[in-house]
Formats: C-alpha cells, sequence, structure tokens
C-alpha cells in the first residue's frame, strides 16, 4: 500500500516524464496588502523566495532558471509557475500578456498560477482558457485557503473567508480540463486536529485535484513575528504537526496529489521553520511513523456518498 500520492507521480503519470516548474515572479502585489497589513504571516517579498527579481523580463526568467535545472537534471519538460502574490490582482490585458509570454516558451507543457480565492473571475479563466485552447498548454490554479476555520482566517487577516474558496473552486470547476491545487497549512495559531480534518473533508468533498502542505514558519519583520516573540501564540509540537498531516492524508482520496508536507524556507528568512530540523529529516520520520501505525492517504476517505446509508438501507434494483 503506498503512503501517499506524491506530485512528481501525479506530473510522470500526466506528462510522461519529470516535469519542472520554473518560478517566475510578476510585478505585481495582494489586494490584502493594500492597507499595508496583509497576512499576518505574510512577509514583505511574499513567497517568492526561488524566483528572480519580478523587474526582469518573464522570457529571461523561465529560460535562467530552465539552463539550470536541464544542466543539473537534464529536464526537457516544464511549468511556467508564476508564484508570488496574486497572479490575477492585474488589468486583465496584462495577465494575457504574461499568460501568453510564459505559454511561448520552448518545453513548457503547463502554466500554474498562484491566486487568492477571493481574486477569482471570469475574465481571467477565460483568458486562461484561450491560452489553452490557442497554445495546447495546460492549466493550473493554485489558490491558498490556508485552514477551514474562518476563525482562524479572521485572525490572520487573511480577508477572505471559506465561502470564497468555495466559490473561486465552483468558477474554475466550470472549465474543462482546468486542475486545482489548494495550499494548506495545517498548525496555524488556534487551529486544532480537528480543523485539519474538516479542511481535508471540504477538499475532497469540492474534489481538489492537487493539495500543497506547508508547516508554518514565522517570516522576520511579520505581524506573525511579533506575536511569536511576545509570546502572544505558540507554534505546537512537531509530533502534533505529525498527527495532523497523518489526519489529513487519511481523509482525503488517494487521487489527489501531495504536493509538499512541511515548508521549505531560507534559514535567515525566519525565526521559527520546522522546529529546527531539515524537511527531508522531518518527511522521513513522518513516513516511517505512518507505516508503522499502517496508515495511509485515503484510509479514512469514506464520509461522502450518502455514507449514513451505506449498510442500512436496502434499495430495490
Amino acid at each position: 500500500m503506498k503512503i501517499y500520492y506524491p506530485y512528481s507521480e501525479y506530473l510522470k503519470t500526466k506528462y510522461h516524464e519529470k516535469v519542472y516548474k520554473l518560478p517566475i515572479n510578476l510585478p505585481v502585489t495582494c489586494p490584502n496588502r493594500l492597507d499595508g497589513r496583509g497576512c499576518a504571516f505574510c512577509a514583505g517579498a511574499g513567497t517568492g523566495f526561488e524566483a528572480m527579481d519580478s523587474a526582469v523580463d518573464v522570457a529571461v526568467q523561465m529560460q535562467v532558471t530552465r539552463d539550470l535545472i536541464e544542466q543539473k537534471y537534464h529536464a526537457k519538460k516544464f511549468i511556467a509557475y508564476f508564484q508570488n502574490y496574486t497572479n490575477t490582482f492585474l488589468e486583465p490585458e496584462r495577465f494575457r500578456t504574461y499568460m501568453y509570454e510564459a505559454a511561448g516558451q520552448r518545453d513548457i507543457v503547463e502554466i500554474s498560477v498562484s491566486t487568492r480565492p477571493d481574486c477569482i473571475k471570469t475574465a481571467y479563466l477565460d483568458i486562461l482558457e484561450e491560452v489553452h485552447q490557442k497554445t495546447g498548454v495546460a492549466v493550473n490554479l493554485e489558490l491558498g485557503l490556508q485552514t477551514a476555520n474562518y476563525h482562524t482566517l479572521d485572525k490572520i487577516n487573511r480577508g477572505h473567508g471559506l465561502a470564497e474558496f468555495i466559490d473561486g473552486v465552483l468558477q474554475i470547476k466550470e472549465y474543462r480540463g482546468f486542475t486545482i491545487c489548494t495550499h494548506v497549512i495545517l498548525n496555524l495559531p488556534g487551529d486544532t486536529l480537528r480543523d485539519a480534518e474538516e479542511t481535508a473533508r471540504i477538499l475532497t468533498a469540492l474534489k481538489i485535484d492537487i493539495v500543497k502542505l506547508h508547516s508554518l514558519y514565522i517570516a522576520k519583520n511579520t505581524e506573525l513575528c511579533e506575536w511569536y516573540e511576545n509570546g502572544r501564540i505558540a507554534v505546537c509540537s512537531k509530533e502534533e504537526y505529525f498527527d495532523r498531516v497523518i489526519a489529513f492524508l487519511e481523509l482525503i482520496p488517494e487521487g489527489m496529489a501531495v504536493e509538499r508536507l512541511f515548508s521549505r524556507v531560507p534559514e535567515e528568512e525566519a525565526v521559527f521553520s520546522n522546529w529546527g530540523t531539515s524537511w527531508w529529516k522531518l518527511k522521513d520520520e513522518l513516513m516511517e511513523r505512518m507505516e508503522g501505525q499502517h496508515s495511509y492517504q485515503g484510509k479514512r476517505c469514506h464520509y461522502l456518498d450518502g455514507a449514513a446509508l451505506t449498510g442500512r438501507l436496502s434499495f430495490g434494483r
């Protein structure tokens, strides 16, 4: 029994060989930062640690990164990953220009657009559909939900609730062939194991294709950093995080790809990250624990499709 379904395997099945992401930074911000705050966990540079400066032309960003990856891994297929901030927070024609520029580069098989659930509109989805139809490049939308607990979303100044996420997913589902990746943090301050479980259940009910789990890291010069250093919040233990990841994985279907289990952030950027341990050591420890307790993805994913009727009623044929 496979412990979980890794994103790398999902891509290899879809594209018949290993596929690598080319992170791209656009000159864009986030609507949640316009009041000067933004999400409590968001540093001024956003999340684009691995990408080049947004002032660099998109084609140049992609070429430089591709050259490095090609040399190291002999890669032949790539995803243009618009990673940082809210990439649909652009004038639609500028958005269209960037999408076509990325899709037109050699060996690009997919465009992945990271954005917020409350920044999904038909105008942008229509552009992505147009690019897909004219270039043959696949489309993925990465939505940051973080947690299904709207109390926690309010506390961290996320700027949206669960309803906006559901609405965004339903809009995207109208476009045949688009895939959805959801970004989730399972150990936000105030969340519990039950919140992790309910988040898994909601993503399952909405038939999300890919999930990206992040362990909470506390970046320097953020509101969350101030709370942490002043003792207003605490981070759950490594063991508790493992409990939440295991519960989450058991409650999602075996066909939902898992892109990540732990954060990967430069140590110099954070005051707390992964309990002072490397992400790969944490992953090895988690896998060993899951194997030891016979845990695996999808083990408890049997709560939908009229589960209360199963085995209780007999229907005539």
